[in-house]
């Protein structure tokens, strides 16, 4: 990580990292169903360790579930101090939800995803889950959903 991707204190910021999130959880999702995606979602983006200037990162996508042209990516951002011998550690984890386009930029449908260990399927369970809970969210609130009163956009 360069000095610009950094606050004053030598941190960088969450959003830098969050973008390297999205760029390479995209380049996951277009890999599975080979056409163009959007970023719809981004779900439980944690932080886990700060990043420093210096420090060498790299992300690590896995695609863990596909609904009919959803694809949800897990990306895991690993981080190294390249002056110590000490092995990287987990900096950040999240969940990127994206929607595969046509070339009309028109919603179109995902092949299914290849589970070939439990690990896959435990994680697709999980993506199936979270994919229901939003969908029946989206249900329940309808067209006509107005914000508490507290949450108003100024």
């Amino acid at each position: 990580m360069q000095p610009e991707h950094a606050n004053i204190a030598g941190n960088v910021h969450g959003g830098e990292i969050m973008k390297m999130m999205d760029n390479a959880s995209g380049i996951a999702a277009m890999r599975h169903c080979r056409s163009s995606v959007v970023t719809a979602r981004v779900d439980s983006l944690e932080f886990h360790l700060p990043i420093h200037i210096g420090n060498y990162v790299k992300c690590i996508c896995q695609v863990t579930f596909v609904g009919i042209s959803s694809i949800e990516v897990l990306a895991t951002v690993m981080v190294e101090d390249l002056r110590f011998d000490e092995p990287p550690k987990v900096a950040l984890t999240g969940y990127f939800t994206f929607v595969a386009l046509d070339k009309n930029g028109k919603p179109v449908a995902v092949p299914p995803l290849k589970l070939v260990n439990e690990e896959e399927e435990k994680l697709f369970e999980e993506g199936k889950q979270r994919y229901l809970a939003r969908k029946s969210t989206r249900e329940n609130v309808g067209e006509d959903y107005c914000p508490p009163e507290d949450n108003k956009i100024i």
